[in-house]
């Protein structure tokens, strides 16, 4: 460590391969699933509804949170029931689905009220981080990314490890039939192969998810605060 002198050597640890040996637990993974329209027929919900039934036959066990009478960050308190369901159901996923429609080219209200009422951190606890995501999005005209990739940026910022593929349905409307059941399409094709990926780096990933995230500079704040009790527990 002499040639790297900023360097904490009580925090800094090089990774350990005994730590990512299997370990995979057998019961289902746990998914949940958040779209991002209020509307009586909403394409994101038939879309993530599709997804929840794939996730399913996967193995996997889900929830759709019903965004209705979420009120706008910051207008209610934490303790307004549908802000706690959203978190209790954040906290108890292993894995998640956002799927939004793209309005004026970017992700709709509905779908970032949700995502800002997950905090980063509630106190020493991170909802969201290690927790595998797969992103999603309708359109009402040709085929489009943006609100895919305003997803993937949201999703880095909450520490979430998402998947390398997404889906993104074009001209929505004639995706689904009137019971809002999905066509077969290549559109269908990507879906199912999103939620497979989905579900494989949720098992790859979970049960590693602590060794995966813990990071220096937090081991690092952890010994500067055990240091500082220790100068004060000795005067």
């Amino acid at each position: 460590m002499d040639n790297l002198p900023n360097i904490t050597p009580s925090a800094f640890e090089a990774p350990d391969t005994a730590c990512l040996l299997p370990r995979l637990e057998t019961r289902p993974p746990r998914i949940l699933l958040l779209y991002g329209s209020l509307r009586e027929r909403s394409y994101s919900r038939f879309l993530t509804q599709e997804a929840e039934r794939l996730l399913q036959a996967f193995g996997a066990e889900t929830r759709i949170y019903d965004p209705g009478g979420l009120p706008l960050p910051d207008d209610a308190p934490q303790t307004h029931p549908k802000v706690v369901e959203l978190r209790e159901l954040s906290a108890w996923s292993e894995g998640q689905v956002w799927c939004s429609p793209e309005r004026h080219g970017a992700m709709t209200a509905v779908m970032k009220a949700q995502i800002d009422w997950i905090p980063l951190s509630i106190g020493a606890v991170r909802p969201t981080q290690g927790k595998t995501l797969a992103l999603m999005q309708v359109s009402g005209g040709s085929q489009s990314f943006n609100a895919v990739n305003q997803l993937r940026v949201l999703g880095r910022w909450m520490r979430m490890i998402t998947i390398p593929n997404q889906s993104s349905v074009a001209k929505a409307y004639e995706q689904f039939d009137e019971a809002g059941r999905m066509l077969s399409s290549p559109y269908y094709d990507r879906v199912v192969d999103v939620m497979e990926e989905l579900i494989k780096f949720t098992l790859l990933t979970r049960d590693v998810s602590s060794y995966l995230t813990n990071r220096y500079s937090e081991r690092k704040e952890e010994a500067e605060k055990l240091s500082a009790r220790v100068r004060l527990g000795a005067i």
